[in-house]
């Protein structure tokens, strides 16, 4: 059967702009049979002709000549055979013009010479002419097979379908060059199905029809499929062919078929290198690296020599594997071979020597390397980077550029996350210049890594102009800035980002965990539990930390109850302690703090330095200062855990809190590292807690001498100030901070209500229901008042002193999100409100008085802590207050 009855069955393409074979095609039997098919019987004339170089340098007179001479299509062959296109196009050109009639074999010369010039753009004009001509209408074998060869080879499978379609006559060649055209584009099951048509209309598969069969099936991957094909081979004979048995192992591997792909090797009555090769990849692959070096070792013994791809391959398992000392032998074996001066294998024991922490041994292989390449120096680059040595990163990249190499899209994205590391927003956006003026902006890797620079370094704004100008967004995009918006506290964008994403991609564990985040920064509790249900859903709730930022996110929103159950339901590590641990610790429950850490300890989980930083808050917000330092002397003679600077600024606080201020400073001098400003700023609040001016005044000049940027120190000592009723040094606090360009975040707060999250600004006149709102905190505040509570005024009648300390670092902005909530929700339900800022004595008061009048929980947590009002009490228990 000469035509394709069912073609229906089988569609073209959409995307037709890829390249034509598959790159195993290199150097096989296909390309060279493609190539003898479409050049030899044109070039052979001429090998010998004495009229060759005479009739090159006369082309000119030629075309004129040869038209009125009569001959020429024969002229037209010849100029092709010579391999001058642009001449022959200008004849053809000619030719049309004069409607001298063009044959077959002139077409078929230029098309052949087109594809070998990789002229894309003359290819197609050859084949307009060709489609205006009558030769379209009847489409020769020969002609077909050209047009199809060049069509596959420029990627253009639409135009190959077409010409495929219109061919009368097809013969091996036909399907092998399309169903080899189908499977290099991707498109996997076209091939397949192209396969299968095949065989249905009688032709015979060969030696060349098989490899690229095979290895479609690999890549969709289909191992039924690949197996139906092993019997395909079989029967047609093929089984002792080198080449497609080659291919069979590749299928096997790459269906994760290790042990058929082993039978077969095992079979093979001959082998060559690629054979070795592809079965000692493919446990690599398989992620069975020792066999796979075993087998090396068998290659090596048969004997049969390496090639650099064996090497490559063997010296990436060392890296997977990560063991140094077979990474040294592989090294030492390389250096005794011909690959001593192979780039690629220096770079290849470059990244493995860089992955098992060997920086050293990777900057002698670097600068043992003759030829640096990009690649090159990209893997000591990438180097650097993995081993957290951020600063040599950016410092090797800059003596890149001096080497006169130009970066490529993974050069750029290693030293973006370096910038990113290091916060360096200059070379950031340097880098973000020269991808641009090289057109490697254009790249996903790139201008992801330029999202996570951006949002890393606070530069949000940008960040997001960079997500906006990415055509086709992919998973990473979407959550490199919706990880941006939650660092950069922006988290209910991040929110409306997650929506947005959903509705075009499928999320990842790792999206959620980040998503997950800015629920529990804000305390978005309906919007956890929905993120909660879609990891259900979709089957990643037990997936990486997704377990473990769904129990954060209950924790932070105060619901303990939910937390146990999501605790129960996941398996315990160390992190997930830590986090119960800590959320005990936000609310001052010391005494269960303390327990569970014991049932940690009971159930053989080693606790980290994470989890005494948690314990030690626990205990020193709770006054239990004589456990807490038992605690700290366990870590380090206990669990051998040398203790850090977060760890000294827990003990400095919970001995300040405890009043034992001359004790905590006597710590402080006796510390085997320099104090850093969170261990001052432990003493300074300790110091605003009990009112010690001098000593405070000393903390603060500590902390100045290092810090002069972080808002938090400025408004403890202004606090200090002003709860001694000093204003004229408060005033001085206000100048230092105009001067360092300290700038307050207005007072915010928020509220989940049935599922949405309301944000309030401090003197907020122009919410719907501000006058609701403001009405019933009038009433609040006149029944304080009755009651003789302070706080019963509202910031507007507050006097000038209460205002200078109050207004500034609290805002009072939690009484709107709280009345709101009171005014939306239903009797008795608790309320949870966050607030960017400290809250404040008067705020704290009021709270206290509303949650004894309404009878409700009401849950505020602020810049500091976590406070739990209930019946007029709060769990911290009126510290600091």
């Amino acid at each position: 059967m000469s035509s394709l009855s069912k073609s229906s069955k089988l569609h073209p393409p959409q995307n037709h702009h890829q390249p034509i074979f598959p790159t195993n095609f290199n150097n096989s039997k296909f390309k060279a049979f493609t190539f003898k098919h479409n050049f030899n019987t044109l070039y052979s004339p001429l090998k010998n002709s004495k009229h060759c170089c005479v009739f090159s340098n006369s082309i000119t007179t030629t075309i004129t000549s040869s038209i009125s001479n009569h001959q020429p299509n024969t002229n037209l062959c010849q100029l092709c055979l010579i391999g001058n296109l642009g001449s022959a196009m200008s004849y053809l050109e000619t030719m049309h013009e004069l409607q001298i009639s063009v044959q077959e074999d002139s077409y078929v010369a230029l098309v052949r010479l087109c594809e070998w010039k990789r002229a894309r753009k003359e290819g197609s004009k050859v084949y307009f002419y060709v489609k205006k001509s009558t030769m379209m209408t009847h489409l020769s074998l020969e002609l077909g097979n050209a047009l199809l060869s060049m069509f596959v080879r420029f990627g253009n499978l639409v135009d190959a379908w077409y010409v495929f379609g219109k061919m009368l006559e097809r013969n091996l060649f036909s399907w092998n060059v399309l169903v080899g055209g189908y499977a290099k584009g991707g498109f996997f099951d076209e091939a397949l199905g192209l396969y299968e048509r095949m065989l249905w209309v009688g032709v015979r598969p060969d030696v060349y029809t098989f490899p690229c069969v095979l290895r479609t099936c690999g890549g969709v991957p289909d191992l039924v499929k690949g197996r139906e094909i092993h019997v395909h081979v079989l029967r047609f004979g093929f089984e002792s062919d080198v080449d497609v048995v080659n291919a069979l192992i590749t299928m096997y591997v790459k269906c994760g078929d290790i042990g058929n792909a082993r039978l077969v090797f095992d079979k093979m009555p001959s082998r060559d290198r690629i054979s070795w090769n592809a079965m000692i990849a493919g446990y690599f692959e398989n992620g069975d690296c020792f066999e796979g070096m075993r087998l090396f070792c068998r290659m090596i013994e048969h004997p049969v020599e390496p090639d650099l791809m064996t090497m490559t391959s063997v010296i990436t398992a060392c890296e997977l594997i990560g063991d140094d000392r077979l990474g040294r032998q592989i090294h030492g074996y390389v250096t005794r071979t011909e690959f001593a001066k192979e780039p690629s294998v220096y770079t290849s024991l470059i990244q493995m020597y860089s992955s098992v922490g060997l920086v050293e041994e990777a900057e002698k292989v670097f600068s043992q390397t003759e030829c640096r390449d990009v690649v090159s120096w990209t893997a000591m680059i990438s180097g650097y980077e993995n081993n957290l040595m951020h600063r040599k990163a950016v410092e090797t990249y800059k003596m890149m550029e001096l080497e006169g190499i130009v970066p490529d899209e993974i050069t750029i994205a290693v030293v973006l996350s370096a910038c990113s590391c290091l916060c360096d927003l200059d070379m950031g956006m340097k880098l973000h210049e020269a991808a641009k003026k090289t057109g490697l902006v254009s790249y996903a890797i790139v201008a992801n890594t330029l999202i996570d620079m951006y949002a890393k370094c606070k530069y949000i704004d940008k960040a997001l102009e960079v997500f906006y100008s990415i055509r086709d967004k992919n998973i990473i995009s979407w959550t490199s800035i919706i990880l941006g918006l939650r660092i950069n506290n922006r988290c209910f964008e991040a929110l409306f980002f997650f929506r947005e994403m959903t509705r075009r991609q499928k999320p990842n564990s790792v999206t959620l965990v980040c998503v997950l985040s800015a629920c529990a920064r804000i305390g978005a509790l309906t919007c956890g539990k929905e993120i909660h249900a879609h990891a259900l859903r979709i089957g990643v709730s037990y997936d990486g930390f997704v377990p473990n930022a769904i129990l954060d996110m209950y924790v932070r929103c105060g619901r303990m109850e939910y937390a146990w159950k999501q605790f129960f339901s996941t398996d315990q590590n160390v992190s997930t302690w830590n986090i119960l641990l800590t959320g005990y610790a936000e609310r001052g429950k010391g005494t269960l703090a303390i327990e569970l850490f014991r049932r940690m300890v009971e159930s053989n989980v080693v606790p980290d330095e994470v989890t005494f930083i948690s314990i030690l808050c626990a205990c020193s917000r709770s006054g239990m200062v004589t456990e807490g330092l038992e605690y700290f002397d366990s870590m380090k003679y206990k669990y051998s855990i040398t203790p850090n600077l977060k760890h000294y600024a827990c003990v400095v606080d919970l001995l300040g809190r405890a009043g034992k201020l001359d004790d905590a400073y006597e710590f402080i001098q006796k510390m085997p590292m320099k104090p850093d400003p969170a261990v001052w700023g432990a003493l300074l609040n300790a110091c605003r807690i009990h009112r010690r001016v001098e000593l405070g005044e000393l903390a603060a000049k500590n902390i100045f001498r290092d810090d002069t940027t972080s808002v938090g120190y400025y408004i403890l000592l202004s606090n200090l100030y002003a709860d001694n009723d000093i204003w004229d040094q408060v005033a001085e606090v206000r100048k230092m901070m105009r001067q360092n360009g300290i700038i307050v975040d207005p007072g915010c707060s928020w509220v989940e209500i049935k599922g949405r999250v309301h944000a309030f600004l401090s003197g907020d006149n122009f919410h719907p229901q501000i006058k609701e709102i403001n009405a019933l905190l009038e009433r609040f505040y006149e029944k304080m008042k009755e009651n003789g509570i302070q706080g019963s005024k509202n910031s507007h009648h507050m006097d000038t002193m209460e205002t200078s300390k109050a207004d500034i670092f609290c805002g009072h902005s939690e009484r709107f999100s709280i009345a709101f909530g009171l005014i939306n929700s239903a009797p008795g339900m608790p309320i949870l409100v966050n607030k960017n800022l400290y809250m404040c004595k008067s705020c704290h008061n009021t709270v206290k008085f509303i949650s004894k009048e309404v009878r409700r929980e009401i849950s505020v947590r602020d810049a500091e802590r976590f406070h739990r009002f209930k019946g007029g009490l709060c769990s911290c228990m009126d510290e600091g207050y």
